[in-house]
């Protein structure tokens, strides 16, 4: 075995390696030949470097002899990563066909385990993966993208990263649920542009939150509701123009009184504990667990104010960011919906990581925050809490 110095490492097997563990003809001259990236998107190859060539018998012991016979022979060559990069599920390779599969690990309950499929051979895979981070990156065959916005846009480059996949498996096969959450979600970064006209980080697509929530559903205010320190006019302007939907998942809107800041809102209790510029923060309605979701009236910021905690946390960069994290979950949970494409029956740690890639490619604030913790990153990785299945 080998891995180049290029940026990217590449991985190759020699035939000494490859012996008695890959038989199908191409898919050894593929290891010996172009091989795999030590890692590509949400994809890692690691697992050649650091153990070889290994079946799932050898990974896991199996012991008693529980493993599914058509697991024991499979061979784990890599594992799909979650947003922090840890594995998540194993990467199979079956050496006597050449396709590539997943699984999950129950060192417990090893006879329930069981495969899904990824790709029909590691050529398609590459291709796969490569077509998906072009995607990401606007470049390659999507560079025609750079610069250009809008649902229509982003519904296009869902068609032709779609397309590829649907080449790749051909006419009788169906797309895997990992390549059809990254066709269906990825491009939604292209949804809206970056702000010029609003003053704010996005300008959303006009009628984009009614068209998704419904008409009567979204919230728009008048000047008599802001406080007086909402001195913000690009805030301003948005929650009075475009609005906000009323009740939305993780989030309710208040409409039941004018704005509060932080300190009317808690002036029934006198010993609550509050930031010192509680006078500034307007408080816009709650998320869970006793977060309140507040205004900086000075400069638009969005942040998560912990009651449990008495702690701000940066949450959006402002309120148009604000409203795409609100539309993309919904929009989310409208696709999983649709049982054509039910993408919560895939890998849920890429599901969450490519809706916390999303959110990170219009918002600064979801990555460059110097908070441990980030409210809608650890909503969407919460598998437990179901936050991104629609049932």
């Amino acid at each position: 075995m080998s891995t180049s110095g290029t940026a990217t490492a590449v991985i190759t097997l020699t035939d000494d390696d490859l012996e008695r563990f890959v038989t199908h003809a191409s898919t050894r001259r593929w290891l010996t030949g172009p091989g795999l990236p030590s890692g590509i998107g949400l994809l890692s190859f690691e697992e050649l470097v650091r153990e070889g060539l290994r079946t799932v018998e050898d990974a896991t012991g199996d012991p008693e002899g529980r493993l599914p016979l058509d697991l024991r022979d499979q061979l784990v060559i890599g594992g799909l990563l979650d947003i922090e990069g840890q594995e998540t599920e194993p990467v199979l390779l079956d050496g006597a066909t050449g396709e590539v599969s997943t699984t999950d690990f129950w060192y417990d309950t090893p006879e329930l385990m069981e495969r899904r499929p990824l790709a029909p051979s590691l050529e398609k895979l590459v291709r796969f993966a490569t077509a998906a981070e072009e995607l990401a990156e606007l470049r390659g065959r999507f560079a025609s993208y750079a610069g250009r916005f809008g649902p229509q846009v982003a519904a296009e480059a869902t068609r032709q990263l779609l397309a590829v996949f649907e080449e790749g498996v051909g006419a009788d096969g169906e797309v895997p649920p990992y390549w059809r959450i990254a066709a269906l979600l990825r491009p939604l970064s292209l949804t809206a542009a970056p702000g010029a006209a609003s003053g704010l980080t996005l300008d959303l697509p006009a009628r984009l939150l009614d068209q998704e929530f419904g008409q009567g559903e979204i919230w728009r205010f008048e000047d008599v509701d802001f406080p007086a320190t909402l001195t913000h006019e690009p805030t301003r302007r948005f929650l009075r123009d475009t609005g906000l939907p009323e009740d939305a998942l993780l989030f309710q809107l208040d409409t039941d009184v004018p704005l509060p800041t932080l300190t009317e809102h808690y002036a029934d209790t006198p010993d609550a504990e509050l930031p010192a510029d509680a006078d500034h923060l307007i408080r816009l309605g709650y998320l869970l667990e006793d977060n309140s979701l507040v205004i900086d009236g000075r400069t638009g910021a969005i942040l998560n104010w912990s009651e449990p905690e008495a702690r701000l946390y940066p949450l959006n960069t402002d309120v148009s960011t604000l409203a795409f994290t609100l539309w993309l979950l919904h929009h989310e949970h409208s696709l999983d919906e649709d049982l054509k494409y039910g993408l919560s029956q895939g890998p849920y740690a890429q599901l969450a990581a490519t809706m916390i890639q999303i959110l990170a490619s219009v918002d600064p604030t979801v990555t460059t925050t110097d908070a441990d913790w980030h409210y809608w990153a650890e909503a969407f990785q919460d598998e437990a809490g179901g936050v991104l299945s629609a049932e």
